[in-house]
């Protein structure tokens, strides 16, 4: 039935049972009544489960429904990582039907993105993506008993050795960001995340109780850990809150800052410094550091080195998980990863058991009996055994 209301048209009628009465938005009858048609068959493909038919979707627009479906829900991080594995993907697969992919497709992947030198942790990841769109269409179950990952080695990183420590820790002191050292001795003394250091508050670092507490974390486990302060991280991070004064609890310890030269010596200058912004990045400062130093390293290798040194001075790994904010996953993985460091707190404990345990003190016999008067000590019979 359609009715006006004002100049606009409604309808109303009763599907299963229940009354629909909603606005056509038009102060057309035409359009409304086609408006009400469209709606009752919509209402009646959905009752009996049946689906529209659709016109074939390309992997290209596939992706672009998928990546606005998954915006809200993804971290920011994580969504730059699907744009970034899309890059790669759609010039090469992008006008294939989603219908017409199958497991050739994507061993012909594997191989173009092993010629354009990518790691094949890389071009897992890639697949991953492309097999997230295809499982929303219901496609993937097809593909994927002929469909294998490629093998990654597990490799644990790179720990600093003391004396190419040394040098990077000397040359990120010259670096032109001031904000460089701190961060580093921070990430060497606290085995914290480079995310977890650049979005670090003054409110967090409790310079009295010497802890800080972790803000937002890759993990669950991470997010919110305590994680206490030795004195060499307590004496930095004491000089780096003497450089400001003026800080509040909610401004950043890293902050976004600008340089520029000046001085009869070119040496940088501070300006711009807006502590309720963090610092965007020190790729560029720790880049050259590591270049002047000659130490080829990652700065996620900074707490590689601080697991490798705890592990090596004998404290147990899950004394190490709670430090790091490893995940119960991560730390049966980390205990395989670090095995061979775990070997040494293992030697140790079993050359505990190599303590002598001391001998029996002998029985004394009771007084008298004796002509003298003096006690006797009486020798145990030896059993036969013992003979």
């Amino acid at each position: 039935m359609l009715y006006r209301r004002g100049e606009t048209w409604w309808y109303k009628f009763v599907f299963a049972g229940r009354v629909f009465r909603e606005s056509a938005k038009t102060n057309s009858k035409e359009l409304a009544r086609r408006a009400e048609t469209k709606r009752r068959r919509d209402l009646e493909e959905g009752y009996h489960a049946l689906k529209k038919r659709q016109a074939p979707q390309t992997l290209k627009s596939a992706s672009d429904d998928w990546l606005e479906l998954k915006k809200p829900t993804l971290a920011p991080k994580s969504y730059l990582i699907e744009k970034t594995n899309l890059k790669h993907i759609l010039p090469v697969l992008g006008q294939r039907l989603l219908t017409d992919l199958d497991a050739n497709d994507i061993s012909r992947y594997h191989q173009h993105r092993l010629k354009e030198k990518a790691a094949p942790k890389t071009i897992n990841l890639e697949i991953g993506t492309i097999r997230a769109i295809l499982r929303r269409h219901r496609l993937w179950a097809n593909l994927q008993p002929d469909v294998r990952m490629l093998s990654t080695s597990d490799d644990i990183g790179k720990a600093l050795s003391p004396e190419d420590e040394k040098k990077l820790l000397d040359e990120c002191a010259d670096s032109r960001s001031r904000s460089l050292l701190p961060a580093v001795l921070l990430a060497l003394n606290t085995g914290m995340r480079y995310s977890e250091l650049r979005l670090l508050r003054w409110k967090q670092a409790d310079l009295e109780r010497l802890t800080v507490r972790v803000g937002k974390s890759k993990t669950e486990a991470g997010a919110g850990r305590v994680i206490p302060l030795n004195d060499r991280a307590a004496k930095i991070l004491t000089f780096w809150a003497d450089q400001f004064p003026k800080r509040e609890p909610e401004h950043f310890v890293f902050a976004s800052e600008k340089y520029g030269a000046g001085g009869d010596k070119f040496e940088p200058t501070v300006y711009n410094v807006d502590p309720t912004k963090a610092i965007n990045s020190w790729k560029e400062a720790w880049e050259s550091a590591k270049e002047r130093a000659s130490v080829t390293i990652r700065f996620h290798d900074l707490r590689h080195t601080v697991v490798t040194r705890m592990l090596e001075a004998g404290v147990p790994i899950s004394v190490v998980a709670t430090i790091l904010g490893w995940s119960p996953a991560t730390t049966v993985r980390m205990v395989k990863r670090y095995g061979h460091i775990g070997a040494i707190a293992q030697r140790q404990a079993v050359e505990m058991l190599n303590v002598k345990p001391k001998k029996p003190s002998k029985p004394k016999s009771k007084q008298g009996g004796h002509k003298n008067g003096h006690s006797e000590t009486v020798e145990p019979k030896r059993s036969a055994v013992n003979d």
